[in-house]
């Protein structure tokens, strides 16, 4: 849930859409500007009332891992989306980062998970979109990391390099880790004002 909404993050909204962000949530001059341009609605939402929708994806080295990540999500009581691979047929990586990380940039998921076989490549390809944090996790610590530190809304995973076992603690570290600290959220706004300033 944001805590801080910019004009980056209503312009990744649909014109006529919705924006949820916290109860006290910062709006910024320019974003409340640019949402009254655009009739996006900016909602005060409690965390309780959050959708819980996740869109995953993975490539054909990532399949069995995506299809596993499903039970665990469910057992977390998240919803997804499966943007595919539906097989092991070969497929290219960067089209499934592009369907989960326009999910994540839409709203229609708050967060987006990938899996290939190293997990790298997609991360590159997802964060090429404006809006996503996509952060290759290797492990619990580097889960917790990317959300707490870096707010990120996409995690990778690499299917060759995960520890057997690992999933679930992975993926309840990402799902559940919040970006609260203003020296965090200071960092994480300079991140975005990097994006908007070479989007352009």
């Amino acid at each position: 849930m944001r805590e801080v909404v910019t004009a980056e993050d209503v312009r990744n909204v649909p014109p006529g859409g919705e924006l949820s962000c916290s109860p006290g949530a910062i709006v910024t001059p320019w974003a409340r500007e640019i949402a009254e341009s655009r009739g996006v609605r900016i909602v005060q939402v409690s965390r309780d009332q959050e959708p819980q929708v996740v869109a995953i994806g993975g490539d054909h080295g990532g399949y069995a891992l995506k299809e596993q990540l499903k039970g665990e999500l469910t057992r977390l009581g998240f919803r997804y989306l499966d943007m595919g691979t539906y097989s092991t047929d070969p497929v290219d990586y960067p089209d499934i980062a592009l369907a989960v990380a326009r999910a994540v940039r839409s709203g229609e998921a708050r967060f987006g998970i990938l899996v290939d076989g190293a997990g790298i490549g997609s991360a590159m390809a997802a964060n090429k979109v404006p809006g996503v944090r996509a952060a290759l996790c290797v492990d619990v610590k580097a889960a917790r990391n990317a959300r707490e530190h870096n707010d990120a809304n996409v995690m990778t995973l690499g299917a060759g390099f995960l520890p057997a076992g690992a999933l679930p603690e992975v993926v309840e570290a990402f799902l559940t880790v919040r970006c609260t600290e203003d020296r965090h959220l200071r960092r994480v706004s300079k991140i975005r004002a990097i994006e908007e300033r070479y989007s352009k």
